[in-house]
């Protein structure tokens, strides 16, 4: 099942600004990325000590620093006061139960979006907050965990493929936005996929563990609109935004991710529409087979009726029944009970009853 509410309770009573961890704790160290480049070159390292990125902040080149791992509250503190972020940031970037959003401080911008992926262990839909920082010449990505869907980003960088080495930080955080915005249609389709198979299994009747498979779908489905619900309101605020950082010729760029949100947030309507109609499908289903039961066993006992009603007549043994002492009585009153069953299963089957 996925997990639709974190615990913040820690964080109550708290200063604004104070940076406390909320989401799942992990050992691992925090691992800092850095990619460095302009249009001629580029330059790819992993750090060793959080310090040595410090220097990026001035370099006319485009710097893309990207974090793993924020449970270590220390290395994000390092950074952000290195980079003049404000507390406020730093708190939001920790506590990873944030809704989408967009805030514009002046010299940098702060966004935050859901990552969503499957748990090829778990089987669960599970969302990773990403929080994207701005600035003139740099682009600094925290992330809950190793492990993203940039690779082609960095392939691009790498290769210098497309437009990304020659335009600013604003075209590499849209890049991120854009890459993570486009997973979502895989997402969508996997989840239309299990859709059509229950409902194919709910027509074929031999799953009975439908109920919970169901349940689980409505589950995802609100998940997912909660993650992805308020990425519209993002976007929208990224295009309309009067700031130094976002230059005009990004601005198209992001009018299409603003288009690929609005199908993104229309598929999941239709498909919630379809996750509710699965329950009403399967109630009509088993309506439906209990209906054919019934008609069977009525049908049977409409039938067998008359049949009784007859073998209780002659089963009173008066002394006084002529019939009883008829040499033919039983082999006739057979025959009338043969008689009567046919005669009742033609009238049935003229009816279309059956």
């Amino acid at each position: 099942m996925v997990q639709l509410f974190k615990k913040i309770s820690k964080m109550i009573g708290l200063p604004p600004g104070t940076p406390v961890h909320v989401g799942e704790q992990r050992t691992e160290r925090t691992k800092v990325t850095i990619f460095d480049y302009d249009a001629s070159s580029v330059q790819e390292k992993e750090i060793q000590s959080v310090e040595e990125c410090f220097p990026y902040k001035e370099k006319p080149s485009v710097t893309w620093i990207n974090i793993d791992g924020i449970s270590n509250v220390d290395v994000i503190e390092k950074i952000d006061s290195h980079f003049g972020i404000h507390p406020l940031v730093l708190e939001d970037v920790v506590n990873t139960e944030q809704r989408p959003k967009m805030e514009d401080y002046g010299d940098y911008l702060f966004i935050v979006l859901k990552m969503i992926y499957f748990d090829a262990t778990t089987k669960d839909m599970m969302a990773e907050q990403v929080s994207i920082l701005l600035g003139s010449n740099y682009v600094i990505s925290f992330q809950e965990k190793e492990g993203d869907v940039f690779n082609v980003i960095r392939e691009r960088i790498r290769q210098g493929k497309g437009r990304v080495r020659k335009m600013g930080a604003d075209y590499l955080a849209y890049s991120l936005i854009d890459a993570i915005v486009d997973n979502y249609f895989s997402i969508l389709e996997a989840q239309g996929q299990d859709i059509e198979d229950i409902e194919d299994a709910i027509m074929e009747g031999e799953d009975s563990d439908l109920p919970r498979k169901i349940h689980q779908l409505k589950r995802e489905m609100i998940f997912l609109r909660r993650q992805i619900w308020p990425l519209r309101e993002l976007i929208s605020g990224l295009r309309r935004i009067e700031s130094k950082i976002i230059k005009k010729a990004t601005l198209f760029y992001l009018n299409d991710v603003y288009d690929h949100t609005i199908q993104i947030i229309d598929t999941i309507e239709s498909l919630r529409d379809m996750v509710s109609g699965l329950h009403d499908i399967y109630l009509s289903t088993i309506s439906n087979k209990m209906n054919e039961i019934m008609k069977v066993l009525t049908i049977i006992a409409t039938i067998f009726i008359p049949l009784t009603f007859l073998a209780g007549i002659y089963g009173m043994n008066f002394e006084f029944m002529p019939e009883l002492k008829w040499r033919w009585g039983y082999f006739a009153l057979l025959g009338i009970m043969l008689c009567a069953g046919l005669s009742m299963l033609f009238y049935f089957k003229r009816k279309k009853w059956i």
